[in-house]
């Protein structure tokens, strides 16, 4: 999904938790809580992106000159 604009990542996930938080309240009327859904979706969709484009950006930084194969991370 190519997107024209940029996001900020720290907003969108900021956001994503208020909108979260008013899903679970269960205050809201279907309709609303269908497009707050729907917005919800899209933000997640955009985070998605975001995290891609930067774990990428990370990986060319890492490449090595002399050719030697990256290898994905291992927390544990």
């Amino acid at each position: 999904m190519p997107s024209a604009k940029k996001i900020n990542l720290e907003k969108s996930l900021a956001s994503l938790e208020k909108l979260v938080e008013e899903l679970e309240s269960g205050d809201l009327p279907l309709e609303q809580a269908m497009k707050k859904f729907e917005e919800g979706i899209k933000l997640t969709r955009g985070c998605q992106e975001a995290l891609r484009a930067a774990e990428q950006k990370v990986k060319i930084l890492l490449k090595s000159t002399d050719g030697e194969e990256l290898t994905d991370f291992d927390p544990s």
